[in-house]
């Protein structure tokens, strides 16, 4: 997946998650050996290619302090499954099922080569959301529009229905793309792409700094590409 209303608040994950019948997964994208030999040879280490995110820090955002913690499946795998069976998020997100299918979806990112990190997001100490932050550069959606090297993607599910519809989806994307910029130097943009369709999520991109920048035909939708723009984000 903005200040989204009711009709459409559980659409926080503002994007369309991977599928079976989707081969441009995010997960599914292996980078090749020269690759990980190119940015272990620059300092990159192709474990390290979010710049650390479990040292990034708590922000404080108008709704209080917010922090990312990557997820630790034998501590998160219950919480989160919960959350991706909502039925109105598992519309979205396409990951209903047991735990198994949570954990296969978790430990694909945690055991793949860095670039793509699931994250919880707690808001006063208390886990809220789930996060998806990825190299945009590095993922099948570069195929689709101009990347630049290091974009950095981000995915949403707000957790609990108490969190949705009251303008929270907003605050906290402009929070995480701030936490990216301020960690990820090398990094001069912040991606998304919610569904066209979804006028509520890009207005709340919107409201969080992004600007709408072109329509994309992704395998699975028409979507918005929303960018923030490190030189543009105290200005939006």
């Amino acid at each position: 997946m903005p200040s989204v209303d009711a009709s459409t608040d559980a659409r926080t994950d503002f994007t369309t998650a991977p599928t079976a019948e989707n081969s441009e997964d995010t997960l599914e994208l292996r980078l090749p050996a020269e690759f990980v030999a190119r940015y272990t040879e620059s300092g990159e280490s192709a474990d390290d290619l979010l710049d650390r995110i479990g040292n990034w820090g708590p922000s404080r955002t108008p709704a209080g302090s917010f922090h990312l913690v990557p997820v630790q499946v034998e501590r998160d795998l219950p919480l989160i499954g919960r959350w991706i069976n909502d039925p109105t998020v598992a519309t979205f997100w396409e990951l209903a099922g047991t735990e198994c299918v949570t954990e296969a979806h978790l430990r694909s990112q945690l055991d793949g080569d860095g670039r793509s990190v699931p994250c919880l997001g707690l808001l006063d100490g208390t886990p809220m959301s789930y996060w998806e932050v990825y190299r945009a550069d590095l993922d099948p959606l570069a195929r689709h529009y101009p990347a630049r090297p290091h974009d950095t993607g981000v995915h949403l599910l707000l957790g609990g229905v108490a969190d949705r519809g009251r303008g929270l989806g907003s605050i906290l994307l402009r929070a995480v793309a701030d936490l990216v910029l301020d960690n990820r130097p090398s990094c001069a943009r912040v991606v998304a792409e919610p569904d066209l369709r979804n006028t509520p999520s890009v207005s709340a991109f919107l409201s969080a700094g992004f600007r709408f920048a072109a329509e994309v035909d992704l395998p699975v939708k028409r979507a918005a590409l929303m960018i923030r723009d490190r030189g543009l984000r105290d200005a939006l």
